[in-house]
């Protein structure tokens, strides 16, 4: 066993590949597991010591790696200093930054070991610390569009945020004035690092969830949390304005996308509020968002080519051809032409009905129409034999409706910046 030992320090100390192949492939086959488990440990020590000169050269060697992978799967309770997590670490990095192999990245990464109650151990790590490990591995499978693993992952890390209560967190200048001494001032300048770094963990964490709800086509909560982040600026200003308005852009993406409902359109009427609506103008993707957002949110009918314009900015997933034939768009921008023509018309034949709308044919027309007025979207009567689609005006007062739908609006959004407030404080 000492003689492996030296053999294992010597090959690290000379790059010596074969030779540690030769050890971790056949040599230690004679070994009990106990010294397996401790001859691995001493190639991981060794290697992570010895990172300046051993690594990253021994990446590019698919023997090392191979080495790596036994030696991480054969591993006693404990490493020293924790070899074993800086080694997953180091290898994670360049498989990032120099292979662009996320998906391996993310499985390395998410091997490490993370104790959550002794912090004696040589594994504790704080909750920010574990919950951005499992950003990092999220991150990393959305790279590749693995939406299944990459929800796993962020689902990990909103367990960690919910139970350690980790939350946005204000600085206020003014309290420095308060502090004389210079302790105190050391105090408060590593405080607010660690909230500005809790915040910046935040935001990746809410992009992260929000990109896996658009991949998985769950666009009403995705259009929230990108409405979320785009208001960023209320508590940080390390994100540039551009890409908050990328993110105000995509919640107003994923709003159009959104199934016709009371809460779309409580969700439309935020973001028709916003007072960056009109910026997003001057963006070539989002040229079209701010009218087609506005006409859906007043009822009015999207025309054809803005529905075009629209379409030709959306993502892969966001085009998907549903089972009617139907795009996600079509559908969507469909149903919302039906109640804005039921604003206009009292009856109407589905072939000029198929005009008007300019995206689908009398008969598709009139499957969708049937299935609006079967879930409730649309109040109104199919007489098949004439072709003739006829409206119901509801008794209730549909101004009075949208008055009360405003106010829900605006109660929605003082509340949660008043519960931010009082997290903050």
């Amino acid at each position: 066993m000492e003689a492996l030992t030296q053999t294992v320090s010597t090959a690290i100390r000379t790059s010596d590949y074969p030779q540690l192949s030769l050890v971790f492939t056949s040599q230690w086959q004679s070994l009990g597991q106990g010294e397996q488990r401790t001859l691995a440990a001493h190639f991981i020590k060794s290697a992570v010591a010895a990172s300046s000169t051993f690594f990253p050269a021994a990446f590019q060697s698919q023997t090392i790696l191979s080495v790596i992978t036994a030696t991480l799967d054969h591993l006693p309770p404990i490493v020293e200093g924790a070899a074993d997590n800086t080694l997953r670490q180091l290898l994670f990095e360049y498989k990032v930054n120099e292979e662009e192999d996320y998906s391996t990245a993310a499985r390395i990464l998410s091997g490490v070991r993370m104790e959550t109650t002794d912090t004696s151990s040589v594994y504790y790590m704080s909750p920010i610390e574990r919950c951005d490990v499992f950003v990092k591995v999220a991150e990393c499978y959305l790279e590749e569009d693995l939406t299944v693993e990459a929800e796993g992952a962020v689902t990990k890390a909103g367990t960690i945020i919910e139970n350690s209560g980790i939350t946005f967190v204000k600085n206020d200048d003014d309290d420095d004035e308060n502090n004389n001494d210079d302790d105190d001032d050391g105090n408060n300048k590593k405080k607010n690092k660690t909230d500005e770094q809790t915040m910046t963990l935040l935001l990746r964490y809410k992009s992260t969830y929000a990109r896996i709800l658009d991949a998985n086509r769950k666009f009403l909560p995705a259009a929230t949390k990108y409405h979320d982040l785009s208001t960023a600026y209320l508590y940080t200003d390390a994100i540039e304005e551009d890409d908050l308005l990328v993110m105000l852009g995509k919640a107003i993406t994923c709003a159009i996308l959104s199934p016709n409902s009371a809460q779309r359109q409580r969700v439309l009427g935020l973001v028709y509020k916003d007072e960056r609506l009109q910026q997003l103008d001057s963006i070539p993707q989002f040229q079209s968002h701010s009218s087609v957002l506005t006409k859906m949110y007043l009822n009015r009918i999207v025309q054809k080519q803005e529905l075009e314009q629209f379409e030709s900015s959306l993502a892969d997933h966001q085009k998907a051809i549903m089972a009617d034939g139907l795009t996600i768009v079509e559908r969507g921008v469909l149903e919302h032409n039906m109640v804005a023509v039921s604003h206009l018309y009292t009856s109407i034949y589905f072939s000029q009905l198929g005009d008007l709308l300019g995206v689908i044919d009398g008969e598709k027309a009139e499957k969708v129409a049937a299935k609006m007025i079967t879930d409730g979207s649309l109040t109104g009567s199919i007489d098949e034999m004439e072709g003739l689609l006829y409206f119901h005006p509801s008794a209730t007062n549909e101004s009075s409706l949208l008055r009360w739908d405003e106010t829900i609006t605006t109660f929605c959004g003082q509340l949660n910046k008043v519960t931010d407030a009082v997290r903050a404080s």
